[in-house]
């Protein structure tokens, strides 16, 4: 009878730790009434949930949306709900409201208690018969029997050929409900639901139990319990019956044996159950009568609390001794879960109400607790033995050791010896502790059972290397190294007596919240920079832990591998199983949360452990959980939906506005109605909160990952535009992109023909202005060009003409000479006259040409030369060189270029010299310029000009020559200069150059 009696215990014990599979929304969540009647799921995935008094709420899974009579429902007192399509049918007290793109229209009618549609039309149940929609949004009654015409009707079900309802005055079976056709009574009583599987009917009746009616055999058969029922369902091969006052019972639907029931004793807070509902992701919705509603989701959690049996719900530290798991509970002490169940440890004294952060075993499986300012407790367990004798004479006496274990509390504290009172974290190696304090260093001792004293060993502080004594965690390494972090984020570790401080390792002055040693890595889990793991055998590099996925929080109150090898880490949002390659990189999270099972939130530092069983033990601020490695479960892991809620247009809504023109499945907007807003959602009622979307325009890049689920674009380019939107749940699952297309019309001059237009007529424009603009340039250029052309051709006849010009005077003398040659010299006057008529011959011939032949030119110097020295008066020489490789009659020159220079040295130079006059003419080439020189040893140009008598031919033959030199070789080319020789001026030399010029 005891063991019968402890297991029981036990089984109470953990059934009411169960109560995490059930979660439940009241008034306190916003639910507006605790009486919820009728639940339905929306496309979308929105939850909807009739109340009796509170209208109709739609739930998201982490907030409520109100809809009541304010809104335009006929009443606040709901009693069904049916989603066709995007419509949302309202069976209430007073009639029937439609929801649909945001409009109510309502329909008045005897109370409603069921709704249902074949595909085709929409009947309603209601207190006295069937109605109907029909096309033209009228509600019609139809037409059935005397007694179901006044009849409640409780439920309708179409089986493919005939419908079937369940009614206050039985269940009946007709072929049509739009038109008159035979009615069977198949059974009498108070039906309340109906539901179809394959060929089985299950009709549930509100006093007589279940009928099960095969429909193709019309036989039927009875489920005698549970009764008083309000509805059933069927649910992941199982049949859910709700009850009026039993609560909710739970049937294998292929053998009807009884599987679970749900209730006041396991987790319900009331026993009316109206409805059970199980959305698409396989959880299931029971909505009670006065408990609001519960999601019920059995997981691998069992969750202990204040309410199940501990004395506390802040759970500081877990420790698991083979088949026992103790735990500290806020300043309440030590427990212990055993197979016994929950066992508060009588306060200790000199050892209450404080602060246990840490709790350790030595080899014997004695209890070590360290505390916040109590120093050390060590509960040491003694095992005694006695002998038992037993027997009722001498030849039955049995003798017997009987082994009995007591417990003997030690404290270690500053009273008696110990550095410190306020300890953060304990390590035990055999009969040897390392404690680590809060700002006395690491302390390492011995127990000495005959004081009953620590007998310290060392200690080891700032002197020994510890640089931040403000410890955190201690864990040893596969080495036998002790290592410890510390709130600046430093880390070291002590061997043989001897510490090696590496300092600051992540570089970030981040406090490292734990340690953990998996095989030959070293993580180490912070606050507020996530976590890391080491990249060498050394442990002095490390690397942040990331990959295709990320945790849910930076923060890393715990770390724990289970069994499997996965990483788990506990923060202030719950935990987080890490799954990891060989290369520490992340391959998937899986988070729990509240809606997940786990119930404690927010866990604590350091309060994780696994128990002999593998199961994972986690202390946190509401509580002990527990996660079972060895059960499993299962769940819908469907894709996530997303759908549009609302578009605005200048922020106004386009839903059920007729003003607003689509064509080609595109809303068309006008020039200055370029701002439009989105709303889109998903909807995810387990994990509401980790839903993200992003977004794209057009052919744009998708935008990050986010939260925000609307966005609002202006200023948009005028034209066709599409706007795209993704959602990903918290398994970074993708939902299908959806679209919306819109046109912005362009304004006239936005228009591409208008523009077109316009540019055709600029260019057009802008062709007549240049071609008006060109013909005036042409025809002043032809202008010019005449102009140019006529000077060019005048000036071109006076250089002629100067060129035809022969020193009058010259002429005069010739003449005379040769007159004076008649009477004296025959010989010397024909040759005087022979060269005289050579040379104007020449001249003549050249004068008429823009270039002629060097060779040329030197024979019309040498001509007159040969004139001017047949009528002087004085004799002298003269030479004319030529020094080039191209031949003379292949350089052109212009002609009489060099006669007036000669002319001039022999009028002013030569024939002024008392001595003998000396002529020299030099051509010679280089490069690209023929260089020309005169020299004559005359008395010098510039004392010539004094007393020279110039004549007006002279003058302006040698003005014309020089600007002719100049306009072929540049100003200043030529040049005049007196020769002297020891200060004395003996002679004039002209130089020019002019650009060579050839007839090849």
């Amino acid at each position: 009878m005891k063991n019968i009696f402890l297991l029981l215990l036990f089984v109470t014990v953990f059934g009411f730790a169960q109560n995490n599979e059930l979660r439940p929304y009241t008034l306190a969540d916003g639910l507006p009434q605790s009486q919820v009647y009728a639940i339905v799921q929306d496309s979308i995935g929105y939850l909807w949930l009739g109340t009796q008094g509170g209208g109709l709420a739609r739930f998201d899974g982490e907030d409520f949306t109100i809809f009541n009579e304010s809104d335009g429902l006929i009443s606040n007192y709901i009693q069904s709900l049916l989603v066709v399509e995007d419509s949302l049918f309202i069976g209430t007290k007073k009639g029937i409201s439609i929801l649909a793109n945001g409009t109510v229209n309502s329909f008045e009618s005897p109370q409603v208690h069921c709704i249902y549609n074949d595909g085709k039309q929409t009947f309603f149940g209601t207190n006295s018969g069937i109605y109907q929609l029909e096309k033209d949004d009228t509600l019609k009654k139809t037409t059935l029997s005397t007694t179901l015409n006044n009849a409640k009707i409780n439920d309708i079900l179409f089986d493919g050929k005939n419908y079937w309802i369940a009614s206050k005055e039985g269940l009946f079976k007709t072929e049509f409900l739009h038109k008159r056709s035979p009615i069977s009574q198949i059974q009498f009583g108070d039906f309340t639901s109906l539901k179809l599987n394959i060929n089985t009917l299950y009709a549930a009746s509100f006093l007589d139990g279940i009928s099960l009616v095969n429909i193709s055999e019309e036989k039927t058969e009875a489920i005698e319990k549970p009764l008083r029922i309000n509805d059933i369902s069927i649910i992941k091969n199982q049949l859910w019956i709700s009850t009026d006052d039993d609560g909710l019972t739970v049937l294998n639907l292929e053998t009807l044996q009884f599987e679970k029931k749900l209730g006041r004793t396991n987790g319900l807070s009331v026993s009316h159950i109206r409805k059970s509902f199980e959305d698409r992701n396989g959880a299931v919705w029971i909505a009670t009568s006065g408990g609001g509603f519960y999601k019920y989701f059995p997981n691998q959690f069992t969750h202990f609390d204040k309410d199940t049996g501990l004395n506390g719900n802040r759970i500081y530290a877990t420790h698991a001794i083979e088949n026992e798991l103790w735990f500290s509970v806020a300043e309440r002490g030590i427990s212990v879960i055993d197979s016994l169940g929950i066992k508060n440890i009588d306060p200790i004294p000199g050892f209450e109400n404080v602060k246990i952060k840490t709790l350790a075993s030595d080899d014997f499986g004695n209890l070590w607790a360290g505390s916040d300012g109590k120093g050390i407790l060590f509960r040491e367990n003694i095992k005694e033995q006695s002998i038992v004798v037993s027997g009722a004479d001498i030849s039955d006496i049995k003798i017997d050791t009987l082994v009995t274990v007591k417990t003997v509390n030690h404290l270690i504290n500053e009273s008696n010896g110990f550095p410190s009172n306020w300890i953060r974290q304990l390590y035990i190696n055999g009969n040897t502790i390392l404690a680590a304090t809060y700002a006395d260093g690491i302390v390492k001792f011995q127990y000495n059972d005959i004081d009953k004293v620590p007998t310290i060993l060392n200690t080891f502080g700032k002197e020994e290397g510890i640089e931040d004594l403000l410890l955190v965690d201690l864990k040893a390494d596969n080495q036998g190294r002790i290592w410890y972090s510390t709130q600046k984020g430093h880390l070291g570790y002590i061997e043989e007596n001897s510490v090696t401080h590496l300092g600051d390792v992540l570089e970030s002055n981040t406090p490292i919240n734990n340690l953990l040693f998996n095989e030959d890595t070293l993580f180490l889990g912070t606050a507020g920079n996530g976590i890391w793991a080491s990249t060498g055998f050394d442990y002095t590099k490390f690397q942040k832990l990331k990959g295709a996925k990320t945790v849910t929080s930076q923060n890393s109150f715990q770390l724990i591998f289970d069994a499997q090898g996965n990483l788990w880490t506990g923060s202030e949002r719950g935990i987080d199983n890490i799954i990891i390659n060989n290369e520490n990189e992340i391959v998937d999270v899986f988070h729990y949360g509240r809606n997940d099972g786990f119930l404690g939130i927010e866990t604590c530092l350091n309060a994780a452990t696994k128990d002999a069983q593998n199961n994972l033990w986690f202390g946190a601020i509401y509580g002990l959980t527990k996660y079972n490695t060895n059960q499993s479960t299962t769940q819908n892991n469907l894709k996530p939906v997303i759908r549009f809620e609302d578009i605005k247009v200048d922020y106004t809504s386009i839903k059920g506005s007729e003003k607003w023109e689509i064509q080609n499945n595109s809303l068309q907007l006008q020039p200055d109605q370029n701002q439009i807003s989105f709303s889109y959602r998903t909807v995810d009622l387990d994990h509401p909160m980790a839903v993200q979307y992003r977004f794209k325009l057009d052919a744009a890049e998708w935008s990050p990952w986010l939260k925000n689920s609307e966005q609002s674009l202006a200023g948009l380019a005028y034209g066709s535009h599409t706007f795209t939107a993704q959602s990903r749940d918290y398994r970074w699952q993708e939902s299908e992109p959806i679209s919306f297309s819109f046109n912005i019309e362009s304004p006239l001059y936005a228009k591409t023909w208008f523009q077109w237009l316009l540019i055709g007529l600029s260019l057009l424009l802008i062709f007549l202005i240049g071609y008006g603009y060109l013909k005036r340039i042409k025809r002043k250029n032809i202008a010019e060009t005449d102009r140019l052309q006529l000077e060019n051709h005048l000036l071109s006849l006076e250089q002629k003409a100067l060129r035809l010009q022969m020193n009058p005077h010259f002429i005069f003398n010739v003449l005379n000479g040769i007159k004076a040659m008649g009477s004296t010299d025959t010989a010397k006057m024909n040759n005087t006259i022979n060269s005289f008529a050579t040379l104007l011959r020449g001249i003549l011939n050249n004068s008429r040409k823009e270039t002629i032949n060097l060779e040329t030119e030197i024979k019309t110097l040498r001509n007159y030369i040969d004139v001017e020295l047949l009528m002087s008066q004085k004799p002298f020489k003269y030479s004319i060189d030529f020094f080039s490789e191209i031949s003379a009659e292949e350089i052109l020159i212009p002609p009489m270029l060099i006669q007036p220079f000669v002319e001039n040295a022999i009028r002013h130079g030569i024939s002024k010299q008392i001595s003998e006059g000396n002529l020299k003419i030099v051509f010679k080439t280089e490069g690209d310029f023929l260089h020309c020189s005169i020299t004559d040893n005359g008395p010098g140009i510039f004392e010539s000009q004094k007393n020279k008598t110039a004549t007006n031919h002279q003058s302006v033959a040698l003005e014309v020559t020089k600007e002719r030199i100049a306009s072929l070789s540049g100003k200043d080319t030529l040049q005049l200069k007196e020769l002297k020789k020891e200060g004395i001026i003996v002679g004039t030399e002209v130089t020019f150059t002019i650009p060579l010029e050839t007839d090849f």
